[in-house]
């Protein structure tokens, strides 16, 4: 998809732009391949918003991109502090890219907390553009500045550009009837407009955005617009920005088809409603707000269209107790939560393991323990995915890989909990959640048919003759038990926690009954059909890097370096944790060493050298940041010498 731009004549008031520029060669073009930008300000500078915008018109251009926004878990952080500093890192190519990037190229820092917070990660040579109306004085000793950065030399390793960002906004909107803090409020837009220059990103679409969210308060969209054709136009014009980049689009990126840019959770919402549409049924989500899965529940609001049905509960436990009883009633069954929520559901997902109904419980993991870090990224409530329960209580477990992923993920956590009845984990993560890239719409006929047959009347015969319905009288193939909507003639049965009894579902006490029930419950679990692990290894390799979730794209990327310079490596990753794909075992049987790289202290090296008795190594990393490719490219690179 691309932004068309209309003809200088059309927009005599707007930013000069596309082959007009390139006619009169004012400025240099330059041709890259692949470009990271960091947006960094204070979390009320609209940092998120700005680079949601590049991003956006940036996937409109045709580029493959990741993206990765990074801001305080405070609604208001102290303005200029160190904490308060919110961020966003878009990565975009003209090739296939798998991260946000290593390090950013260009660095646009609205004050001194966001150039101090973030300098540490920019190469020698990177480009920082700074707001130098924001380098007061008292600004810079808040965050330990003793001298001005921008005079005392500590920035001449970089391209350094100081623009007075927040006056040249100000001029720009002097025609208009706002007061200075008002006027100042649209300097992200004179950043964003100057950005767009810099790397020809279109336009039109921005100014469109803006005219919609502003539409009740048109003064404020013509001004943002302003800001932003201004912020354009002082790239054109001034002499500090002798040259513009240019990056192709990803042309023999991506498969054939339409794309949308999406993140994860949007992309988690909409595979629930494809769920919901293939196999028939109404959603029901039951959920309490939670950083970063509450996006879930503000997406799957506005689709009442599609019979979606969501409530908004007082508690945890109220939210999964409203979807439990949602799924006896015959809905696709969803509650969405993050770490601590876990805890509070998990005597409910334990219910729902005794009663054997399809629940979805979708986690989107965060930095822990306790409250922890509510905005950053973390793997580690696998184990707790697995046993976190009392008693024997096995859940199927499933993790998407990218964004796009969350989608298919979503499909296929329904597949499995409709087919086998039981309640299942989907764990995603913040990274995953808020992080975006391109993502192809898929055809209708493309997904996969989740359509379920309802008991419709007695399905056991008693030895005088008699019919009657067993409530746990199971599908041999599956060990699923009927699924009867309550109110269905002759198929009244109890629920509850207590064990029932084998085929009856009559409440027992027998020692004999549970554990038959409980070797039953864990048999259907294993018996799951789950894809074989896929194995990427073009030179047969000795060493194998294992991974799960949303390290995929750092080790991927890690993996690519290693290739290109020579090295043989082979490369493996997770979708289905519980069970594990069958083939798991003869897969790592053949490598001399497996590498296991997770943002936790060795959870799923835990559950490998357990059940394989192999000898994983395990990488690990738990600063609420994902993996950075260069990061693990070396300790691979130690893996395969050693």
């Amino acid at each position: 998809m691309t932004s068309q731009v209309s003809s200088p004549a059309e927009q005599a008031d707007g930013p000069v732009v596309g082959e007009q520029r390139k006619a009169e060669g004012a400025k240099g073009v330059r041709r890259l391949d692949r470009v990271i930008i960091r947006f960094a300000g204070d979390s009320g500078d609209g940092m998120q918003l700005t680079g949601d915008r590049f991003t956006s018109e940036t996937a409109s251009f045709g580029n493959d991109l990741s993206t990765l926004p990074n801001f305080p878990a405070e609604i208001r952080a102290p303005a200029g502090t160190l904490p308060g500093v919110s961020s966003f890192q878009l990565h975009f190519a003209d090739h296939d890219i798998l991260t946000p990037g290593d390090a950013p190229n260009v660095l646009v820092a609205m004050n001194p907390a966001a150039l101090k917070a973030n300098i540490g990660d920019l190469p020698r040579g990177a480009e920082v553009i700074v707001n130098t109306d924001e380098f007061t004085k008292r600004a810079m000793q808040k965050v330990g500045y003793e001298t001005s950065p921008l005079e005392d030399g500590s920035l001449d390793g970089y391209h350094l550009h100081p623009v007075p960002l927040t006056t040249l906004t100000v001029e720009a909107l002097k025609e208009f009837d706002l007061t200075r803090k008002e006027a100042e409020r649209s300097k992200n837009m004179f950043a964003l407009g100057l950005l767009s220059w810099m790397y020809h990103r279109p336009t039109e679409g921005t100014e469109k955005f803006l005219e919609s969210k502003f539409a009740k308060k048109p003064d404020i969209a013509a001004a943002n617009i302003a800001a932003f054709r201004a912020g354009w136009n002082f790239g054109e014009t001034t002499e500090d920005f002798a040259v513009s980049y240019e990056v192709a689009p990803a042309a023999t990126a991506f498969p054939p088809g339409v794309y949308r840019n999406i993140s994860g959770n949007l992309a988690l919402s909409y595979g629930l409603v494809a769920a919901s549409r293939q196999a028939d049924l109404p959603l029901y989500l039951g959920s309490y707000p939670i950083t970063p899965a509450s996006d879930i529940l503000h997406e799957l609001s506005k689709h009442k269209n599609f019979g979606v049905r969501t409530f908004q509960a007082e508690d945890e436990i109220a939210g999964i107790g409203a979807a439990l009883g949602a799924a006896f009633g015959g809905s696709l069954a969803v509650t969405t939560t993050s770490g601590p929520g876990v805890a509070l559901k998990s005597e409910t997902i334990g219910l729902a393991v005794s009663l054997e109904l399809p629940l979805l419980v979708i986690d989107i993991q965060r930095g822990g323990p306790s409250t922890g870090l509510p905005t950053k990224t973390e793997q580690a409530d696998l184990l707790q995915a697995m046993y976190g329960r009392n008693g024997e209580a096995p859940v199927p477990v499933v993790a998407p890989r990218t964004p796009a992923d969350c989608f298919d993920a979503a499909l296929e956590a329904a597949r499995i909990a409709l087919t086998y009845r039981t309640p299942v984990f989907l764990l995603s993560d913040g990274y995953l959640a808020n992080g975006s890239e391109p993502w192809r719409i898929p055809d209708l006929d493309e997904l996969p048919d989740l359509r379920v047959q309802f008991a419709q009347g007695p399905n056991h015969t008693l030895e005088d003759g008699s019919e009657v319905f067993w409530p746990y009288k199971r599908d041999p193939q599956t060990l699923a038990r009927p699924w009867a909507i309550p109110g269905t003639p002759g198929l009244e049965h109890r629920i509850g926690g207590i064990e029932k009894e084998d085929g009856t579902g009559n409440i027992s006490y027998s020692p004999a009954n549970h554990d038959f029930m409980v070797r039953t419950r864990q048999a259907k679990i294993d018996g799951i059909d789950v894809p074989d692990l896929e194995v990427d290894d073009p030179h047969e390799a000795k060493t194998l890097v294992l991974g799960w979730g949303s390290t995929y794209g750092p080790i991927t990327a890690a993996v690519r370096r290693l290739r290109r310079a020579g090295e043989s490596i082979a490369q493996a990753h997770l979708r289905h944790l519980n069970p594990f794909p069958k083939n798991l075992g003869a897969v790592l049987g053949r490598y001399d060493k497996v590498v296991v790289p997770e943002m936790n202290l060795g959870q799923l090296a835990t559950l490998i050298r357990a059940k394989y008795l192999v000898d994983a190594q395990s990488y690990n990393q738990v600063n609420g940041m994902p993996f950075k490719a260069e990061q693990l490219a070396a300790v691979l690179k130690e893996a395969i010498d050693g």
